[in-house]
């Protein structure tokens, strides 16, 4: 039961990432719900977990406290952005917002090469947001001013952010 979690935690995550990635929500609230389920498991369900599996020393609390994260924080964080970003309202409205930081994320062995990824950095309402797009953006990535997008709320109030374009 607890090695089939962990593996759902852990191809969860990947969803998460690329969902969180589009969604305007700040960083506390999924490590909250990541902690929190953590605790919580962890508090409700050790005994089992110590009698299920025989690791002694400081195994005996690492190994169940890296699977409560993996396994039940991310899938139950995972569940939670899947939801908010799947069940989002419908009315999409356009916006544009000028870009005040620009970086990249470190190249990544693929099929086709090595490529970098530009991110672009918005202030979106007060807040800033790093979005990232295709390596195909990164050689001209200076000269873009703007990115727009369609943005709809999300399920629990969280702007979801779709269809981004970049603008000269």
């Amino acid at each position: 039961f607890y090695t089939v979690i962990f593996f759902v935690g852990c191809i969860l995550m990947i969803f998460q990432i690329e969902i969180f990635r589009n969604t305007i929500i700040d960083l506390f609230i999924p490590i909250s719900i990541i902690t929190g389920v953590t605790i919580f498991s962890f508090v409700f369900d050790f005994k089992n977990y110590k009698n299920t599996h025989k690791y002694v020393g400081i195994g005996k609390y690492i190994y169940p406290i890296i699977n409560y994260i993996v396994g039940f924080g991310f899938t139950i964080c995972s569940i939670f952005m899947i939801i908010n970003y799947y069940f989002a309202n419908y009315p999409k409205k356009t916006e544009s917002y000028e870009i005040v930081d620009r970086t990249s994320l470190p190249a990544r062995l693929g099929r086709y090469g090595s490529k970098k990824q530009p991110v672009f950095t918005i202030n979106y309402k007060g807040k800033r947001k790093e979005l990232v797009f295709y390596s195909t953006f990164y050689e001209g990535m200076n000269t873009y001013r703007f990115v727009e997008f369609e943005i709809r709320q999300g399920f629990f109030g969280f702007d979801i952010i779709e269809n981004k374009k970049l603008k000269k």
